[in-house]
C-alpha cells in the first residue's frame, strides 16, 4: 500500500512547530549521515503498513561490540519520544568528534536507534493541523471497522495472557489478532532476532516512571527471572531515575500489560530493556506537551542513557 501523503511541517499546531514531522526526521538522519559518515549509516528495519520506512540509524564503526538500542513512538500520539530519538542521534554524532565520554561510548559500543516504531499513527495524529489523540497503528482489524492495534501489546511473549491487553478492536490497548499481527513490531522483532542487543530503553510519554520487566505478573522473580537478575534491573533503575527524577518501579505495579516490548526483550533474549515514561507527570498537559519541553525533557535523559550503555 501507498504511504499517506508526507505531514507538512505546519501540520503541527501552533506552539507545536519545533517537534518533527516524519520527513523531518528523515532529513534530520540524512543529515546526522552526511556530517558524520564514518560512525553513522541510516538503513531501515522494515516497512509499516502504509508503505514508510521504518528508519534504524545506527551508530558506532566496526563490529563484535555490544549493542544498545533505543526505540521511540510505538505509540502514535506521544511525539515527545520521537524527539528523544532524535536528541539521541545529534548527541552522539555531533558531539562525537569534542567529547571525550561519548567518543568512547561509541568507539566501544554500537548504537541502533529507531525514533518512529508507528510512522502511520504518528502521522495520522497530527493530520489537518490538529491532534487526534491516536494511539495505535494505522491497519484494519480485519472482521472490524476499527483501525488499528497497539503495537506494545502485539509482541509474542505472554500476549494476551493476563487481562493486561483488549480484545476489543475499539479499544485502546486492542492486543490485535495474533501476536506480530502488525507489520511495525514484526520487522523490529526480527531486527532483534537478527543482532545481539544487550541493552534497550523504549521511550513512552507519560508519568516520569523509570519501569522494568516483568509486566504480565506482579511477582518481581517470575519465570525467567531470576531473583538476582530482579535485582540488577532494579539497581540499574533506581539509579537511572537518580539522574531524571523519575519514578522507578516494577512495569506491572503501573498497571499490567502483556505483549509489550520490555517483557518479549527479556524474556526472549535476556536483553537489559527498560521503558522510560517521559515528562509530565500528569494529564495536563498530559501527550502534547509544548515544544518549549522538548530540549529540557530530552536532555534530562542523558546520564541515564549513559549509564545503560556503560553496563554493557
Amino acid at each position: 500500500m501507498a504511504p499517506a501523503a508526507s505531514a507538512a511541517a505546519n501540520d503541527f499546531p501552533s506552539g507545536y512547530q519545533g517537534y518533527h514531522t516524519y520527513a523531518e526526521v528523515t532529513a534530520e538522519l540524512q543529515k546526522a549521515v552526511a556530517n558524520h559518515p564514518d560512525i553513522a549509516k541510516l538503513s531501515s528495519v522494515g516497512k509499516s503498513y502504509e508503505g514508510r520506512n521504518l528508519n534504524l540509524l545506527t551508530i558506532g564503526s566496526g563490529t563484535g561490540k555490544p549493542e544498545v538500542l533505543f526505540t521511540c513512538n510505538q505509540h502514535a500520539r506521544e511525539h515527545l519520544t520521537t524527539e528523544m530519538c532524535l536528541h539521541i542521534v545529534q548527541r552522539f554524532t555531533d558531539g562525537y568528534a569534542t567529547d571525550s565520554k561519548i567518543k568512547n561510548m561509541v568507539d566501544t559500543h554500537t548504537i541502533y536507534v529507531v525514533p518512529n516504531v508507528n510512522p502511520d499513527g504518528s502521522e495520522y495524529d497530527i493530520s489537518g493541523g490538529r491532534f487526534h489523540n491516536w494511539r495505535k497503528t494505522r491497519k484494519p482489524v480485519p472482521g472490524s471497522t476499527a483501525i488499528g492495534t497497539d503495537p506494545n501489546r502485539n509482541w509474542d511473549y505472554q500476549w494476551g495472557c493476563c487481562d493486561g491487553s483488549s480484545t476489543n478492536p475499539s479499544a485502546q490497548d486492542y492486543r490485535g489478532t495474533a501476536p506480530f499481527s502488525e507489520p511495525e513490531t514484526r520487522a523490529l522483532a526480527d531486527f532483534i532476532n537478527a543482532h545481539q542487543v544487550k541493552a534497550h530503553i523504549d521511550f513512552h510519554t507519560y508519568s516520569e516512571l523509570v519501569l522494568w520487566p516483568f509486566g504480565y505478573t506482579t511477582s518481581p522473580t517470575a519465570t525467567g527471572m531470576t531473583a538476582a537478575e530482579a535485582k540488577r534491573f532494579q539497581d540499574l533503575g533506581k539509579a537511572m531515575a537518580a539522574t531524571n527524577g523519575y519514578t522507578p518501579e516494577q512495569s506491572s505495579k503501573l498497571y499490567i500489560t502483556d505483549g509489550d516490548i520490555n517483557d518479549w526483550s527479556w524474556g526472549t533474549h535476556k536483553i537489559l530493556s527498560f521503558c522510560f515514561e517521559m515528562y509530565p507527570t500528569g494529564s495536563n498537559p498530559g501527550f502534547y506537551p509544548k515544544d518549549t519541553q522538548i530540549v529540557p525533557q530530552t536532555t534530562r535523559n542523558d546520564p541515564a542513557v549513559d549509564l545503560l550503555i556503560g553496563q554493557v
